[in-house]
C-alpha cells in the first residue's frame, strides 16, 4: 500500500486552518486527506491566477466560505499555501497574492 503524501504548510497557512470553525478543519481536512491518497476532494477549482498546477479546496458551512490553497507537484508532497476565510463571491486580489508569493518562494 501507498503512504499518503506528506502535506507541508507554507508561511502561517498551519496556523489560519486551525483557526477556522470545526465544521470547515473537518471537511478541508478529509478533502486534504483524499489529496493526500491520490484521491480527488469533493470541492475543488484550479488556481491559475496563482501559478500552474495550484487548486483551491472550498467548504461552505453555516459559519461561511472556508478556502485553502495547495499545490501536489512539487517534491511529490501536498504544499497548502494558504488558508483563508472568502469573505466575498471573488477570492480577494490580497489573498491571489499572498498565494502566488508563496507559490514562487517554493519553486
Amino acid at each position: 500500500m501507498k503512504h499518503p503524501r506528506t502535506v507541508v504548510f507554507v508561511g502561517s497557512s498551519r496556523r489560519d486552518l486551525r483557526d477556522f470553525p470545526e465544521s470547515a478543519k473537518d471537511d478541508i481536512g478529509q478533502q486534504l486527506w483524499a489529496v493526500q491518497n491520490d484521491r480527488e476532494p469533493k470541492d475543488w477549482k484550479p488556481m491559475p491566477s496563482v501559478g500552474p498546477g495550484v487548486r483551491e479546496l472550498r467548504t461552505q458551512g453555516a459559519s461561511g466560505a472556508f478556502r485553502v490553497i495547495y499545490i501536489v507537484k512539487i517534491a511529490d508532497k501536498v504544499h497548502v499555501l494558504h488558508a483563508f476565510q472568502k469573505k466575498t463571491q471573488q477570492t480577494s486580489q490580497r489573498d491571489i497574492d499572498l498565494a502566488r508569493r508563496r507559490y514562487r518562494e517554493m519553486i
